[in-house]
């Protein structure tokens, strides 16, 4: 094999090594270890505090400006509130 040929190779495994670390990085920030003992993993999908604030926020800009009627504000209310 030619010392082109290799180099070649060689910053294609970098390159492919680089994909696998930002693609482990990236699953791994998105899934905590949930218990010590019980070894189980858990998904993280409940969003942040500030989340709910803005979204129930913005549901109750959308009540006062007549967008959403009382029944529609309360059940996404405690949609929301889940």
């Amino acid at each position: 094999m030619s010392y082109v040929m290799a180099m070649a190779v060689i910053l294609i495994m970098v390159a492919l090594g680089v994909l696998l670390v930002g693609a482990v990085t990236s699953v791994s920030s998105s899934v905590r270890f949930d218990h010590p003992r019980t070894g189980r993993w858990q998904q993280s999908a409940a969003p942040g505090p500030e989340a709910l604030d803005a979204a129930e926020e913005e549901l109750r800009l959308r009540y006062a400006r007549g967008e959403i009627d009382r029944e529609e504000f309360l059940q996404r209310k405690i949609d929301l509130e889940r």
